[in-house]
């Protein structure tokens, strides 16, 4: 098990602190940056904890910044893989990689060393998180998917995003810049992943692990996802991707029309792409009516036209969920935190990402080929 924070935050050293740490600012950097979580010491905070003013940072959760690889490409992760298997000499090890070298090198070690279902979920977070709130909810991810055992997950990549910090519901800011540099920088993050696969799978010692990766955007976390794709040149996307899962998105019900040019890869991209909706999303409403002038949000209204989609991309509407885990008046009114807030929507993930088959899926109603309802 591993979690690791990809973010592309200002990186600074807090007072009376020995290491870097990223900032709770809204400014974003061109690059990601990549930090292993640490859980062996992890204790579950008291309330009184969490009231301190000092509750921030490695207070919530203890992380280790990766440092920077000292050269390019991955020439020397290969290295280090034929030296641990005899069939090179090399002085090199694990402690001289750094930076996206480390993190795909342990993923590959820890994915490829079971037979097992060794799942990764990279996962994109929605508005409203300064990086105090991402720590939180990587925790309630962690519990959610790697603990729970109905999940194929055993890794999780958070993708750490400068969204404005504001109050829910009350208020809704436009984080239409941020996610647009944000995107970039996961654009980016896809090309070095896809370079690994080359550089490593060039020598025949090495094989697949044959496990699978998954993308979850929440939110506003889909313009992440918009802006990446946009970025997408149609002929360097490589299907790495097994399933594509938008939850509650904002971002428009055009998304995958061609005149679009960015949801429409996604099929490109992945085996499986589901639309997560809830057209009692209050929060969607806002974002439409005060943002997006008048532009129906796809996880809300759904999308405008995906017929040429429709062995690949399906519709799951959540509007009828029972609140039944989270039922305080965020999520009662909002209706946008279904994934958190819903057994039922949980239930519906967790065979998703195990690839049952969609026509399979219990606790489903068929509304048509590829629309179908959440039901009790």
């Amino acid at each position: 098990m591993a979690v690791y924070i990809l973010s592309n935050r200002k990186i600074v050293r807090h007072k009376g602190e020995k290491v870097d740490s990223f900032s709770n600012d809204e400014y974003s950097i061109p690059n990601f940056r990549i930090a292993k979580c640490d859980f062996d010491g992890y204790k579950e905070p008291t309330a009184q904890a969490q009231k301190k003013k000092d509750y921030t940072n490695r207070n919530i959760l203890n992380y280790k910044l990766f440092s920077e690889p000292e050269k390019q490409g991955y020439e020397e992760v290969l290295e280090v893989l034929l030296s641990e298997k005899g069939n090179k000499k090399s002085n090199l090890t694990a402690n001289n990689l750094g930076g996206t070298q480390r993190l795909f090198y342990e993923l590959y070690k820890n994915m490829s060393s079971t037979k097992l279902r060794s799942d990764v979920l990279i996962f994109i977070h929605g508005y409203a998180y300064d990086f105090d709130d991402e720590l939180k909810a990587i925790i309630d991810l962690k519990k959610l998917f790697i603990d729970n055992p109905e999940s194929p997950i055993e890794h999780i990549l958070f993708v750490s995003w400068p969204a404005s910090s504001s109050i829910v519901p009350l208020t809704y800011f436009d984080d239409k810049a941020a996610s647009i540099n944000s995107g970039n920088s996961l654009m980016r993050l896809f090309y070095f992943y896809t370079q690994f696969l080359k550089d490593i799978f060039s020598n025949k010692v090495l094989t697949p692990c044959n496990q699978r990766i998954h993308i979850i955007a929440h939110s506003m976390g889909n313009r992440v996802l918009q802006s990446m794709l946009y970025s997408l040149k149609r002929e360097n996307i490589v299907r790495v991707i097994d399933q594509v899962l938008l939850l509650n998105a904002d971002v428009s019900y055009k998304v995958f029309e061609d005149s679009e040019d960015s949801f429409n890869k996604l099929p490109l991209l992945s085996n499986r792409v589901s639309i997560y909706l809830n057209r009692k999303d209050a929060i969607l409403g806002i974002s439409q009516f005060t943002k997006n002038i008048l532009t129906p949000r796809l996880g809300k209204n759904g999308p405008s036209n995906i017929d040429h989609f429709k062995d690949i991309v399906s519709i799951i509407d959540c509007t009828f969920i029972e609140d039944d885990l989270l039922n305080t008046l965020k999520f009662d009114v909002g209706n946008h935190w279904g994934y958190l807030s819903s057994s039922q929507v949980q239930r519906d993930i967790f065979q998703n990402l195990n690839g049952i088959d969609r026509n399979l899926i219990t606790n489903r109603l068929k509304n048509n080929e590829n629309i179908f309802t959440i039901i009790s």
